[in-house]
């Protein structure tokens, strides 16, 4: 049993219109002593997203901007920009995030040499139906569970068969494999991950190309109880000496209705994809009262972790409400991680 301690409420909602909702799902990387932090803003008339910002020194704010970082300014992504996570490589910050236009979900991303000034690059995400995407993956020898499939014959009798491939949960790996990017991604109810060498490759033409070998690619899939209905990418991956801490989120189908968790898993330093340790029951889960009840009812979200003195800090969304963050041991998680094996 990993002692996992609470840190507490780290931001909650201002009286800023942006944010007056709710706050969410931040990502965090550090600089000279400074946490900058970027989250999910939500604004309480329309329940449209931006990204806010705020500094924060000791897990306590010292900084928050009264107007969004990033913001809504293209059609396809007039409900939302969501969900951010960073990371720094080779001198560049590199944001990701979901856009939304009210029916699809991608994913694209920002870039920045000085955590201040941030330029959107646009979607990378596939821009393909569901209809198409499943042609694609029973098109070849993908190794893909009958899952994959159920998911998307449960989203196309909702949402109709126009609807794109959803897609959420990106982030690059803070570090190359073989000169290339690893971007990881999410199509449900596992978790993927594409490798490339320059961002420009990532066209619907390439993507089609990839989901049919997407079976080559799993990073990870859903396979205990408190991940039954799927699972998806946390905050970027962290490295140790025993390989990459990998934090995600697993979404378990309960009779009370979803209840979302934070996991963990270990991932070999020279290839992610191969899987040294995971943990078998939950990293935490639900408890306290402003994680259960919310916006969204028992959700921990982790989107963003650091390594401070030791302790892996993990902060994550709670109830789609506020921001909250815990801590733990890292030698004693890495020691479990190294046990499950």
């Amino acid at each position: 049993m990993i002692d996992i301690r609470d840190e507490g409420i780290i931001l909650e909602s201002s009286q800023n219109h942006f944010d007056n909702q709710a706050v969410l799902n931040p990502a965090c990387i550090e600089k000279d002593g400074i946490i900058h932090m970027f989250y999910r803003a939500v604004s309480k008339p329309g329940m449209c997203s931006s990204i806010g910002y705020c500094q924060l020194k000791d897990n306590k704010v010292i900084r928050r901007m009264s107007r969004p970082l990033l913001f809504p300014e293209y059609d396809y992504e007039r409900m939302g920009v969501e969900d951010p996570r960073i990371v720094l490589l080779e001198g560049v910050y590199y944001l990701f995030y979901t856009v939304y236009d009210g029916k699809n979900a991608l994913f694209a991303y920002a870039t920045s040499a000085d955590l201040v000034n941030f330029k959107k690059q646009g979607i990378i995400s596939a821009r393909i139906t569901y209809a198409e995407a499943a042609r694609l993956f029973g098109s070849s020898h993908t190794k893909l569970r009958e899952k994959y499939f159920v998911f998307d014959a449960y989203i196309r009798d909702r949402q109709g068969d126009d609807i794109l491939l959803w897609e959420k949960d990106a982030f690059i790996f803070p570090k190359k494999f073989n000169n290339r990017f690893a971007l990881v991604h999410r199509v449900l109810p596992g978790i993927q991950v594409i490798y490339f060498d320059d961002f420009s490759e990532l066209t619907d033409d390439h993507w089609r190309g990839y989901f049919q070998e997407m079976g080559d690619h799993i990073l990870l899939e859903p396979e205990y109880g408190y991940e039954s209905r799927n699972i998806g990418g946390g905050s970027p991956p962290i490295e140790t000496k025993d390989g990459w801490i990998f934090i995600y989120h697993a979404v378990e189908d309960a009779k009370e209705g979803r209840i979302y968790h934070a996991s963990c898993a270990l991932l070999d330093l020279e290839d992610p994809q191969k899987v040294i340790g995971r943990l078998k029951e939950p990293l935490f889960s639900p408890s306290k009262e402003w994680e259960k009840i919310g916006d969204v009812n028992n959700v921990v979200f982790p989107t963003a972790s650091l390594i401070k003195e030791g302790r892996l800090h993990i902060y994550y969304g709670a109830a789609d409400k506020i921001i909250a963050a815990k801590s733990l041991d890292l030698e004693e998680l890495l020691r479990e991680l190294k046990r499950s094996i």
